[in-house]
């Protein structure tokens, strides 16, 4: 493969996406589109872009955890579930066809938009955390799913995460976004295999693009989170909405 001075766009545009996916999600409409606007294939941008997912979710997981903070065994098990779920999606992604992806990705990046415009921001650290029990049961088997969508596509999966485990389990924003980071690196590795077997990975663009997401998730890790996004969730508006209508009618 000849190096292009354009592959280093992938430096700053995974960083920001790295940034995102830990504060609060929606990375992926930034580094999938990309890849395939570089001349990737939608299945291999799709298995490419996983391995920085898998690299800047274990850095997260990393610098969450050097803050003190950590929902374990809760995320173990939610990560289990997911991880089972994430073969069955790899393995449709891989099957289906690029122009059919990119319109399911047009029409995802569509939904995002909408999610993040209708977003009342509301939080419950007032709720107790029910983080065992019948809530317990019902995260892994809601997880499982969310896990066959993420070996899929990905794309988004942070905002459902964040959308569910406050309401279901009680879980401040914080520990959403520690539970959210730990279950997305499991179920990745799931992902990362099928696509790997499949020889549906660009190695070197996934290194490169690896170093902007694990910087990107490093630094949001160690600067938690704001209760007030409205600079992120607009650059992300603006972006993803932007993007979408290239995919659509590229």
């Amino acid at each position: 493969m000849e190096f292009a001075l354009e592959y280093l766009l992938l430096i700053p545009i995974g960083f920001i996406a790295g940034f995102l996916n830990t504060v609060a999600g929606g990375g992926t409409l930034l580094t999938l589109p990309m890849l395939i606007f570089l001349g990737l294939p939608a299945p291999v941008a799709n298995g490419t872009n996983r391995i920085a997912i898998l690299v800047q979710t274990l850095t997260a997981v990393k610098g969450f955890k050097s803050k003190g903070v950590s929902t374990y065994p809760f995320s173990f098990y939610l990560g289990l579930s997911a991880l089972l779920g994430s073969f069955i999606g790899a393995k449709l992604a891989i099957t289906i066809s690029g122009e059919a992806f990119n319109k399911i990705l047009a029409f995802i990046m569509i939904m995002v938009v909408l999610i993040i415009l209708f977003n009342t921001n509301k939080t419950t650290n007032h709720m107790q955390e029910r983080t065992n029990g019948k809530h317990l049961y019902w995260a892994v088997f809601i997880f499982f799913f969310l896990g066959i969508y993420g070996g899929f596509i990905n794309a988004g999966i942070g905002f459902l995460m964040l959308a569910i485990l406050p309401y279901l389990n009680g879980l401040s924003l914080l520990k959403s976004n520690v539970t959210k980071v730990f279950v997305v690196a499991v179920y990745t590795i799931g992902a990362v295999i099928v696509f790997a077997i499949e020889d549906k990975i660009n190695y070197p663009l996934a290194i490169i693009l690896t170093l902007g997401n694990a910087s990107g998730a490093w630094v949001a890790s160690r600067w938690s989170v704001k209760k007030d996004d409205k600079v992120i969730k607009w650059f992300l508006l603006i972006t993803v909405s932007s993007l979408a209508i290239k995919l659509w009618f590229f």
